[in-house]
């Protein structure tokens, strides 16, 4: 038996006591923890263990961390190159639809109060909302308050207070008469 070969068979060895000696009472640490007191009470069926350090224990017995996010790959592999951003000029048109639901823009099927009384109607140009939500304008006279598209939503009065319900996807322009003007609010509704 040369050399090479009877270090294999001490290691074979160390590594079949350290996993025989593992029982179900012994636990390793895991990497990141530093290891705690070792048990001093050998186990009967190895009593090779009580002969051999504890650092030697412990060694077969670690998990392999081969692939632990705790360690840097090995310096052989390769880093796997990310795929090239998509490069916009001007003028190109976008290749993904902005986003639906969870824009800051665009408010959910909720109701929106308008007291004309307390809004100055002249900043407020558009509002975006989704299917089922009421824009409800208070303090207003009845059939004051016009849409263009009445196939898109359903409005109701009552009490100087106009809710309009948008039933159906498009835009809409809600026209609101205020100082012997008309405004106009456009509303996307999704």
């Amino acid at each position: 038996m040369n050399a090479a070969s009877l270090r294999r068979l001490v290691v074979v060895l160390a590594a079949t006591a350290g996993v025989a000696a593992c029982g179900a009472d012994a636990v390793s640490p895991l990497p990141v923890q530093p290891p705690g007191p070792s048990r001093s009470t050998p186990t009967p069926a190895t009593p090779a263990a009580t002969t051999m350090p504890a650092t030697t224990l412990a060694t077969p017995a670690t998990p392999a961390t081969a692939g632990s996010p705790t360690r840097p790959p090995p310096t052989s592999a390769r880093p796997v190159p990310a795929p090239p951003a998509p490069t916009r000029t001007r003028g190109t048109p976008r290749t993904t639809p902005p986003p639906v639901d969870a824009t800051p823009a665009c408010q959910g099927a909720v109701r929106y109060d308008l007291p004309l009384a307390e809004t100055e109607i002249e900043l407020l140009r558009s509002l975006c909302f989704a299917t089922g939500a009421v824009l409800r304008i208070q303090g207003i006279g009845p059939g004051l308050v016009t849409v263009d598209r009445p196939e898109l939503v359903s409005q109701q009065y009552e009490a100087g207070v106009v809710d309009i319900r948008f039933v159906r996807p498009g835009t809409v322009a809600v026209t609101i008469p205020k100082d012997g003007r008309e405004h106009t609010i456009t509303v996307v509704v999704r």
